[in-house]
């Protein structure tokens, strides 16, 4: 038996009157958060979920998200959760696709109008049968016809629960991730596959219990999700938590809550140095005091990013490397050893690498090759999508698509990706997704999605465009149009057009030939 939200309830029996969470005033301990998860429990039970039944979360960083997560588990569901930048067409894929039953969804606010778009991707997903709104004001009624309110769902339900006796193997998240072929795939992942991840971060990041967390990261993304949020819960640590990333907020905070270890994307970082107060010197002093170990991933982090963080703030950045399917750490620049920027670091405990060229022969090292991986990290599989679960692991070995190389010492770099994924601000983004999108675009003619460099999101994503012959179209324009289809972080923020896109002769369009342009 091993069920994840195990953590919750240990922390709760050995610290039941710590912080375990804070956001703005709200201050919440591990006895209340059990509590909560132990109604949510009882309510989805009452409403008929059963072991392996999909339960869809869609919420940005407040307790509620932790609250609901653990819940579920409890329950024996497993949790899908839903980027909350998602739009009305997006959330019906997801819902319909992982067969959620049940769907959480924040209300949002008049500029995130997370509720407006949940409510009407639920109602044209016919598998799932139950919407409850999590009102921004607690107590209140859902303002949606159809939605009960998460204060109605878990009213009068009991604050002690018996959690499921899952299977160490058992599903326990399903996180979509993007592939090449456009539409989202969700990588099931169990709770062995969490729960060991949590605990090799808590060596990784050597936690000590008066350690205390600022959580900007989403919790919807399994980097916050893993890395942060459960590892924080099984050492029992205080987190901070934080809705959207702001460089004079994170700061804030962090002398605020006296904050010891932070994690973010290369973006954050890049926010934080170029981000001035003319009382910063004060504060930068005082975040200096607490502040020990910093954590980078999702992207590569530019060296002179990371040297001009340590300058200014005088913290140690440590990068690893992760992905959705790997629960997430793959490999990590450990505290205690060389670390070397711009290097991935070394493979985590109990995880195997190894680099391999076209033929399926380990490279040299020195040489590049594509980045497989082994271990009790790895997924069972993506679900319902047994062809892409066997190209994606085979004998056991997760191919990433990404090439690395391997240096003498047995540091990895990522070097270059064989798919044509863009990474913008940490998030990924699969340019088919959006190029299906702005074909449906009646003066479309042609298109190509690309990443080209940007200084701040690392890379920013660029369109290509062949109009219809008689047809107009303005560069503006269909940038609106295509935001208005697409969760905000995918759509172009640069559009080019051209009488013709480079192809070979086979008529596949030569991404590498746009992206030289």
């Amino acid at each position: 038996m091993l069920n994840l939200a195990l953590i919750l309830e240990d922390s709760a029996r050995n610290f039941p009157e710590k912080e375990a969470f804070i956001f703005d005033e709200t201050r919440m301990t591990y006895r209340q958060i059990n509590s909560l998860a132990n109604q949510v429990a009882n309510g989805l039970r009452q409403a008929g979920i059963t072991a392996g039944d999909k339960v869809a979360l869609s919420c940005p960083n407040l307790p509620y998200f932790p609250i609901i997560y653990y819940g579920i588990l409890k329950a024996g569901g497993i949790v899908v959760p839903l980027s909350i930048l998602l739009k009305k067409d997006e959330i019906a894929y997801h819902l319909q696709d992982s067969d959620a039953r049940i769907y959480f969804c924040f209300e949002g606010t008049s500029t995130l109008p997370m509720g407006d778009e949940g409510i009407a991707g639920f109602k044209r997903a016919e598998s799932c049968e139950l919407f409850i709104c999590i009102t921004t004001k607690p107590g209140l009624d859902s303002p949606y016809v159809g939605g009960e309110s998460f204060s109605s769902f878990i009213a009068g339900q009991d604050s002690i629960c018996d959690s499921f006796d899952s299977n160490a193997d058992d599903t326990a998240v399903i996180i979509y991730t993007s592939g090449t072929t456009g539409k989202p795939k969700g990588a099931e992942l169990t709770h062995s596959n969490l729960l060991w991840n949590a605990d090799l971060c808590r060596h990784l990041f050597q936690i000590v219990p008066d350690d205390r967390m600022l959580i900007v990261l989403p919790l919807f993304h399994i980097f916050g999700q893993t890395c942060l949020m459960n590892t924080s819960v099984l050492c029992g640590l205080t987190s901070t938590l934080l809705v959207r990333f702001e460089a004079g907020a994170v700061q804030h905070l962090m002398v605020k809550e006296k904050t010891s270890v932070f994690a973010g994307v290369p973006t954050m970082y890049w926010g934080m140095v170029n981000y001035f107060d003319p009382q910063e010197d004060d504060k930068i002093s005082r975040i200096k005091s607490t502040l020990r170990l910093c954590v980078s991933g999702g992207a590569s982090l530019p060296v002179q990013v990371i040297s001009d963080f340590e300058t200014k703030y005088g913290i140690p950045i440590y990068e690893g490397y992760g992905m959705s399917e790997g629960s997430p750490v793959v490999s990590f620049n450990h505290p205690g050893k060389e670390r070397k920027a711009g290097s991935i670091g070394t493979p985590v405990w109990g995880v195997k690498v190894k680099l391999i060229d076209a033929s399926g022969k380990e490279v040299e090292t020195g040489e590049k090759g594509e980045l497989l991986y082994k271990g009790h990290n790895v997924m069972k599989g993506y679900y319902k999508k047994p062809e892409a679960t066997a190209k994606a692991l085979q004998n056991g070995w997760l191919h990433s698509g990404d090439v690395a190389i391997k240096d003498k010492d047995g540091y990895y770099y990522i070097v270059d990706r064989t798919k044509d994924m863009i990474i913008r601000g940490g998030l990924n983004v699969y340019p088919r997704e959006i190029e299906e999108v702005i074909m449906n675009h009646s003066a479309v003619s042609l298109v190509a999605v690309v990443g080209v460099p940007d200084e701040q999101m690392g890379e920013e994503i660029k369109a290509y465009v062949v109009v219809k012959e008689g047809q107009s179209l303005g560069e503006e324009d269909l940038i609106s149009w295509t935001k208005e289809r697409v969760a905000s972080y995918k759509y172009p923020r640069k559009i080019e057009f051209l009488k013709s896109l480079p192809m070979n002769a086979t008529g596949k369009i030569l991404k590498r030939a746009l992206r030289n342009l």
